[in-house]
């Protein structure tokens, strides 16, 4: 994954120093375009050796515009760079190191909240107090599902991780039981 993130660099730190004035903004609609070029489908088409720029360019804009992301004309030229330079495939990279410029700018950092249970908004915002006293920093929470968990949380922020579930604390019995 290191040729990726070598890759994904030049491409992230120039769109930092571009969108400066709209950080937040340039946020979302690069989220959404991660998450198009990311599909199997998106690949192989943008790969397909058949398929111009110009066409996948222009699939790639309406799926966004079908999903109601607006792309400012920023955003347009960032994408026919992206796509004349043959790397749709490390547009997902390259959306995660902008994010870390961004946070390392904001001085926060993105958390993936994993709970076996829906989290309701209150329950959220004192989750996240916690946290933040817990990681010393402040946090762009975002919340999955994950069932398996039985009970209890389990949060990660950038390499480190806090597992509070109920699934974590039965392995530590397990591992305990058998030793």
């Amino acid at each position: 994954m290191a040729e990726l993130a070598t890759i994904a660099r030049p491409y992230a730190e120039a769109l930092f120093q571009a969108s400066s004035n709209d950080l937040v903004g340039a946020a979302v609609w690069l989220d959404a375009l991660a998450v198009i070029a990311s599909s199997n489908q998106m690949q192989a088409y943008a790969g397909n050796p058949s398929v111009t720029s110009t066409q996948t360019f222009e699939v790639i804009s309406s799926v966004a515009e079908s999903q109601k992301v607006s792309l400012p004309e920023s955003a347009r030229n960032f994408l026919r760079a992206v796509i004349d330079n043959g790397r749709v495939s490390v547009l997902p990279e390259i959306v995660s190191q902008f994010h870390l410029l961004k946070n390392a700018q904001s001085g926060s950092s993105d958390a993936v909240v994993y709970s076996a249970f829906a989290l309701d908004s209150a329950a959220l915002s004192d989750l996240a107090v916690t946290l933040e006293k817990r990681f010393h920093k402040k946090l762009n929470l975002k919340v999955e599902l994950q069932p398996e968990l039985i009970g209890g949380i389990r949060v990660v922020v950038g390499d480190e991780v806090l597992d509070t579930s109920v699934k974590a604390r039965l392995e530590q019995m397990k591992v305990a039981l058998i030793s």
